[in-house]
């Protein structure tokens, strides 16, 4: 994996990605609207931008799907957005309301937290603390 990790660094390097500081990963709704180049200035910050993610069902191995993740935590990035299409039961939200989800249920056969801590992307986060701070 660190393998992986620093040839993706190597080749962002090459095409001018080298200091990001914010990471946002658009995720259905966003993905092809948002974005129409994946890093640049946005109000003094380096924002990188990925449009759309790796997923589980799609037969990708856990380590695949955080690898995009490892790679700007590595690059610099220090704080990240996540979005999603996600529902609610409340009758009262309408379509297209931005909400915080701050913890998930992880209802996958596989962890990513697995395995040993590589100290480069800080220490893991207990089952019992939110996502978020």
């Amino acid at each position: 994996m660190i393998t992986q990790i620093n040839e993706a660094i190597e080749y962002l390097k090459k095409h001018g990605i080298t200091a990001p500081e914010v990471g946002v990963i658009l995720g259905t709704g966003l993905g092809n609207k948002f974005v129409e180049k994946i890093y640049g200035d946005v109000k003094g910050k380096k924002v990188l931008a990925m449009q759309g993610r790796f997923h589980y069902y799609e037969g990708y191995t856990m380590q695949q799907i955080t690898l995009p993740v490892r790679v700007m935590k590595v690059l610099g990035v220090k704080q990240l957005l996540i979005s999603n299409a996600a529902g609610n039961m409340n009758m009262k939200w309408k379509k297209g309301e931005l909400m915080l989800i701050d913890d998930h249920i992880n209802l996958l056969p596989d962890n990513p937290l697995r395995g040993p801590n590589f100290e480069m992307f800080g220490p893991k986060i207990s089952g019992h603390e939110p996502a978020v701070r």
